[in-house]
């Protein structure tokens, strides 16, 4: 039965194991059964690259070409929506999938499998210095004087908003205010050193040098590792479920279809799971490379909240993200960073 309605970068190869940070585009080669068109976020680009292989060795995928672009989520959805080929598109907000189905691109139903359309489960984490020399362990420690924080830009990335929410969200959902979770924001952004465009390009950042902490997905940071790049993470004690979802588009071929499929079958969830992502179906159990413990991988933390608690995704971009009146965008008006408006 079909699933389909659900981290100073140290030489070379530190250098190629982090690209791609930007849209890029390439493609497997087609023998006739027709071509899909790949259009993601920027992070799972290396799981992507192993799905296509492993799904091409399957029956359903024998022959078919693939083309690919990558970049940050928000950039990735405005493309699809100017004209941008795609057949299947993985992003990393329900937002941005949200704008493809009021375009009529994404079928009202996308949603309506057991996983919801989404493909991967994460968390957001802190990753630091081999060793964690500031110590930093909590999010108030991201705040004390002198911490030099990166995260991407909230106007381009979908890691951004993830990032952000949690911090306010680990003070709201744990018995604090709406003003208090406004008036952390605020001491965090005092914090951040810069914001590159994509979760991606923030990890190149760095580990090129720039900063002390990288808010960013949890399968980020396993990545990272597992590339060799000198860092650790921390999952902090209360933190927010990063949801990520795929779908295939309207008038896109079969083999898309076929594809959106093979991600969410168990071999599909283990390629995502050895590459960081915590699988959104059950029975899924690997040794992780890069993991905390490779052998547990994915704790539960002790206290994880969702968007749902937060008041759903349509409130929190009104309130945080809205291009003219969002807290964010007062706070980033007062530090001189750009808004994007589109």
């Amino acid at each position: 039965m079909s699933l389909r309605p659900k981290l100073l970068a140290l030489g070379l190869l530190g250098v190629v194991a982090l690209s791609a940070c930007g849209s890029t585009k390439s493609s497997s080669s087609s023998s006739g059964a027709g071509t899909v068109a790949l259009v993601a976020y920027s992070t799972p680009k290396p799981a992507y690259d192993q799905l296509i292989k492993a799904f091409n060795a399957t029956p359903a995928g024998k022959g078919v070409g693939f083309t690919s672009s990558y970049g940050a989520s928000g950039d990735q959805a405005r493309s699809v929506l100017s004209g941008l080929d795609a057949g299947y598109v993985a992003f990393s907000l329900q937002t941005d999938m949200d704008k493809l189905v009021k375009a009529g691109k994404v079928a009202t139903s996308w949603n309506s499998g057991p996983t919801k359309g989404f493909v991967t489960d994460s968390v957001v984490v802190f990753v630091v210095r081999k060793g964690n020399p500031k110590h930093i362990e909590s999010w108030a420690d991201l705040v004390k004087p002198g911490v030099k924080v990166i995260t991407p830009n909230p106007f381009s990335s979908g890691s951004a908003r993830w990032n952000i929410l949690a911090a306010y969200g680990q003070v709201t959902t744990s018995g604090g205010t709406t003003a208090q979770g406004q008036a952390f924001l605020r001491k965090l952004f005092a914090n951040i050193v810069t914001q590159p465009a994509s979760g991606r390009e923030a990890t190149q950042a760095f580990t090129s040098g720039t900063g002390d902490v990288l808010l960013s997905y949890e399968n980020e940071a396993i990545f990272a590792r597992q590339k060799g790049q000198p860092v650790d993470y921390v999952v902090p004690a209360t933190t927010l479920l990063i949801q990520n979802p795929a779908a295939v588009t309207v008038g896109s071929p079969a083999s898309a279809t076929s594809f959106l499929d093979y991600v969410l079958s168990t071999p599909g969830q283990t390629i995502f799971a050895q590459n960081g992502y915590r699988p959104v179906v059950p029975g899924i159990n690997v040794t992780v490379e890069g993991a905390n413990d490779p052998a547990n991988p994915f704790p539960t933390p002790a206290h994880q909240f969702t968007i749902a608690q937060l008041g759903g995704w349509k409130a929190v971009t009104d309130t945080f993200f809205d291009t003219k009146t969002g807290v964010i965008t007062a706070i980033e008006q007062q530090k001189g960073v750009p808004i994007d408006k589109k």
